[in-house]
């Protein structure tokens, strides 16, 4: 074979080399680089996730170049993803999704506590909707005394320990991370200020979340209720019963449409009309203005307070008893025009 052969030769294998070296050095690019995602993806990997399961979870109208997809998911092995809630996105190359899932790289979500809180089942069902743990959990924690004698609660007091809000978290996190992030909201939010005040009425800081949570359940009329909150102060302070219709809508896990006089005897602590002071615990979550109102509430001499007659969500308040009744009266005989009316119709 001649020189110039040979040198054909050898120029067509580096050439094939060459040819080989650069397409592999671009699938690589194109891999490792490239961005090969043009919209957002959310992915949730429960315990037993499988690599089909992280595929079936990406949008196919997202991804640029299924193939480098592929090529970088058949280095993943199913026991090599951790749970978790992942996010891929513009940016990402395919191989950010096996190191992503690999090393547990998770992008917090946020477990929003918000809205009415009145009964553990559907707060353990509002947590086990925005979180990994399943809501007979959350229920058990709710109830779990010595979990929560660790923070300084127990079952009936516990609600005091949620203040409504939007709390970032991983996804996978247990009871007991959802608890931390609680108590820490909750030790943030007293601030030495706010201490002073619940002294100033005489309270601890578990006494005004119980006042606050029959506060909420009175009214949801934000200007009214410092004056609401003064209302009950003033009854506790002269040993009144608080008689908080609220407290006995607790007592039948607020199923009542209306409370009437046999719903009062209901026996139970919680029972406000029955049992002198405050109830064990609060009868709700209380939202942080009732909590505001408690601590700054407004100065009077009211006893009573009853629907407006104006039927616009607000109230008549009354010092005397005999005052309470006249109010009341206007309030019934509003209403019952307001029935008259709709039946008219």
């Amino acid at each position: 074979m001649n020189k110039k052969k040979i040198r054909n030769i050898l120029l067509a294998v580096v050439g094939v080399v060459a040819l080989g070296v650069l397409g592999a050095a671009w699938l690589w690019f194109s891999d490792n680089r490239r961005s090969n995602f043009s919209g957002r993806a959310d992915l949730y990997l429960r315990p037993g996730a499988t690599v089909q399961d992280v595929r079936a979870a990406i949008p196919d109208s997202i991804v640029l170049r299924p193939a480098s997809l592929r090529r970088m998911l058949r280095k993943l092995q199913d026991e090599d993803i951790r749970p978790g809630h992942y996010v891929i996105g513009p940016g990402n190359p395919s191989v950010y999704v096996p190191r992503m899932l690999r090393g547990g790289w998770q992008t917090p979500v946020n477990l929003v506590l918000s809205g009415t809180m009145r009964l553990k089942g559907p707060i353990a069902r509002k947590v086990s909707a925005q979180l990994m743990v399943d809501s007979a959990t959350v229920h058990r924690a709710l109830e779990d005394e010595d979990l929560l004698a660790t923070y300084g609660f127990t079952p009936d007091d516990v609600f005091s320990m949620i203040l409504p809000d939007t709390y970032e978290m991983y996804w996978t996190a247990s009871m007991k991370d959802v608890f931390d992030r609680l108590k820490k909201a909750y030790d943030a939010w007293w601030t030495p200020e706010r201490k002073e005040k619940a002294k100033l009425q005489g309270l601890t800081q578990r006494q005004v979340s119980i006042v606050a949570s029959i506060v909420s359940g009175e009214s949801h009329y934000t200007p009214e209720l410092p004056k609401i909150a003064g209302v009950y102060l003033n009854r506790y302070r002269i040993g009144m019963k608080l008689q908080a219709d609220p407290t006995v809508a607790f007592c039948y896990d607020y199923t009542l449409n209306r409370i009437l006089l046999q719903h009062l005897q209901f026996d139970s602590p919680y029972n406000t009309y029955l049992y002198e002071g405050l109830p064990p615990g609060p009868i709700c979550v209380p939202p942080k203005e009732c909590l505001e109102a408690v601590l700054n509430p407004d100065t009077h001499g009211y006893l009573y307070f009853c629907a407006s007659d104006a039927m616009d969500g607000t109230h008549r308040f009354a010092v005397s008893y005999a005052d309470h009744l006249r109010n009341a009266d206007a309030f019934r005989r509003a209403l019952d025009a307001r029935a008259r009316k709709n039946n008219a119709k």
